[in-house]
């Protein structure tokens, strides 16, 4: 019989992956309490702690949606489209956006007191009419909910593969409030969701649920549970979560060390995961790039700092003499657009392609942290191309010169987290090959910024995937509404002396 672990002692051993031992530290032994749990991530070792009260409170928001489900079967799609329009009309509504205005504004006050980056916090206009925007394209968005997917005929009887609601979705997210919209959109086939927010937008999240998601369920009469929020900041609560079997998905949107802790306790708990971590583009001017199609794309991938904002540049050492001058003319226009310099990185090795008075200038830079002096290019081991600039207002980017496109490319699925990969040629067999070997699901031909779900394919998204950790089965990596889906079996018989 297995018993509820009720306390720890320092220096206990846990068994790590089958093979391995990790040792109960002193702090960890002193904080555990009876109710808690802990999991051991086997590809790491490293000891996550769950206390009782966010395991509590976890649980209570899957159940809440898992119920919902249920109720879910019996809602019309109709209704699930006056729930979207009953959203986008509250977001109209100008005392409610003012309230949520003020939530948000708090959280950016709090955010920045500790130094937290606000850039993808701010709930401004464009982030209202981007949202609006979202919500009215899940009511005409498709779904295989009740879709006949294939039909397979047979002497007196045939099988009809249907498309079907999956279940209960979860959500983790950091300081992105569109992401509520977003995450809603899981509704259109029947789905339900359970998101948790980061401490940085949780006040924010309180205000749109409250103002605008949940009174939209209920005039739409959907169930109550169908969005439901984690009210916790801890990300132990998101840990649970994830942990949670009851999950038909698990979806982490951010980047970094903590979706990839979210991705191994999803699979280490066999829930299926769609995780949207690191970004970061990748450009590479070819020897037959035309330089004022380079330029332009340079410029236009770095408006401002998402997820498909140029990050890498990569320039063929053929034409170095005269394009790398044209990227940083173009790297000086986005800075100068924003009322600021740039920041380059340049990948040892290259460092003599750049003017050597950028590596003794001085300028500002705004960090989260508040304007820093830097040097406005420095050295990068080349090792470290992958890492992602998570800029504020200044532009930064980092620059390789390679000896071929060929290069580019190896360093491209070597280093990168294997993203957005744009290639800049007049060669159409180039376009060809770069296509055929570049490891990633989004590649194009000039700026970046094309790489969103709305925006290219018309298509309201949930997120979008790296192959970081590894090629998406059976999708591709926008994750949209009509992806989340199951399919059921229906025999239909008009033969009653059938057998086998």
């Amino acid at each position: 019989m297995l018993q509820a672990l009720k306390e720890l002692r320092a220096g206990e051993r846990l068994l790590v992956g089958g093979d391995r031992w990790v040792e109960v530290s002193p702090e960890l032994a002193a904080v555990f309490s009876a109710g808690d749990a802990l999991v051991v991530l086997d590809s790491t070792g490293e000891v996550l702690h769950l206390p009782a009260a966010e395991r509590a409170i976890t649980r209570q928001a899957v159940e809440r949606a898992q119920t919902a489900f249920l109720g879910m079967a019996g809602v019309s799609a109709a209704a699930i489209s006056a729930f979207f329009e009953g959203f986008a009309s509250r977001l109209e509504d100008e005392a409610i956006w003012s309230s949520i205005c003020l939530a948000n504004a708090a959280d950016i006050a709090s955010a920045r007191s500790r130094g937290r980056s606000t850039t993808r916090l701010m709930a401004d206009d464009p982030l209202r009419r981007c949202m609006i925007a979202g919500l009215r394209g899940w009511i005409g968005a498709s779904s295989r909910r009740g879709q006949v997917l294939q039909t397979v005929e047979h002497r007196g009887w045939k099988v009809e593969l249907v498309g079907a609601e999956l279940g209960v979705v979860g959500f983790v997210f950091e300081g992105r409030p569109n992401v509520l919209a977003d995450a809603t959109g899981v509704l259109r086939g029947g789905n339900t969701v359970v998101f948790r927010i980061g401490s940085d937008a949780l006040g924010t999240a309180r205000a749109i649920l409250s103002l605008a998601i949940e009174p939209a369920l209920a005039e739409a009469g959907l169930p109550a549970g169908a969005v439901s929020l984690i009210d916790n900041a801890a990300h132990a609560s998101g840990w649970a979560l994830f942990c949670d079997t009851r999950l038909a998905l698990a979806v982490a949107r951010g980047s970094g060390p903590a979706v990839a802790t979210l991705g191994a306790l999803a699979r280490q708990a066999g829930v299926p995961s769609s995780l949207h971590g690191t970004g970061g583009a990748w450009m590479v001017a070819a020897e037959t790039a035309d330089a004022a199609a380079f330029s332009s794309a340079v410029e236009a991938s770095l408006d401002r700092k998402v997820c498909n904002t140029l990050n890498v540049c990569c320039v063929v050492r053929r034409r170095a003499n005269e394009l790398v001058p044209v990227f940083l003319e173009a790297l000086e226009r986005a800075g100068r657009g924003r009322g600021q310099p740039f920041r380059l990185h340049v990948a040892k090795g290259s460092e003599t392609a750049v003017p050597e008075a950028l590596f003794s200038r001085e300028v500002v830079v705004q960090r989260a942290a508040g304007p820093q002096r830097e040097a406005q290019a420095t050295a990068l081991p080349i090792d470290q191309l992958g890492r992602e600039w998570e800029w504020e207002e200044t532009p930064e980017c980092a620059l390789v010169v390679v000896d071929d496109v060929a290069e580019a490319t190896l360093l491209f699925n070597r280093l990168s987290p294997q993203f957005v990969a744009s290639l800049i040629s007049a060669d159409a067999a180039e376009h060809e090959r770069f296509f055929a070997s570049v490891n990633a699901p989004f590649v194009g031909n000039g700026f970046t910024r094309w790489v969103d779900g709305q925006y290219a394919l018309d298509m309201p998204e949930l997120g979008l995937s790296n192959w970081q950790g590894g090629r998406l089965f059976a999708r591709g990596g926008i994750l949209s509404g009509d992806g989340v889906y199951t399919v059921r079996a229906r025999v239909i018989q008009t033969d009653p002396a059938v057998r086998r």
